[in-house]
């Protein structure tokens, strides 16, 4: 996996994760990558401060190479979520923008917006992340 710092057209900069760069200009080419700020479907790779290389180094005995799908990092990213995050429901909205002017308490929530909310909270200015939810085999 290789981590890219992403740039929106409108300025946006957060983090997508793809198996090579042939991934991501597939994905931006179909319009896949979107700017979880704003929605915006032009999207750059820009400088980061920070590389990440997918395989360590050094001699064959330390390597420590391990493959994971991308399906089981976002098991793993759920399981953190449902782990740090409180769970605001159908409220997501009104408890983010809350949240962000100050009305409530500062912490990490997780929930479910609609298409109104989302506009919503871009409006108010209310930094959010859309995560699929996948289905996983138990």
């Amino acid at each position: 996996m290789i981590i890219y710092e992403l740039r929106c057209d409108h300025g946006h900069k957060y983090e997508g994760w793809f198996q090579d760069r042939q991934a991501f200009e597939t994905q931006r080419s179909g319009k896949l990558i979107t700017c979880p700020v704003c929605g915006s479907m032009e999207t750059e790779i820009v400088p980061a401060s920070v590389t990440l290389l997918g395989k360590d180094k050094g001699p064959a005995e330390k390597r420590t190479d391990v493959v994971i799908s991308p399906l089981k990092y976002l098991e793993q990213l759920h399981q953190q979520i449902d782990k740090y995050f409180d769970n605001v429901g159908e409220q997501f909205a009104e408890v983010a923008v809350r949240i962000h002017r100050g009305e409530e308490e500062r912490r990490n929530i997780r929930g479910v917006t609609t298409e109104r909310d989302e506009e919503v909270l871009r409006e108010e200015g209310v930094p959010f992340v859309k995560i699929p939810i996948p289905k996983f085999d138990s």
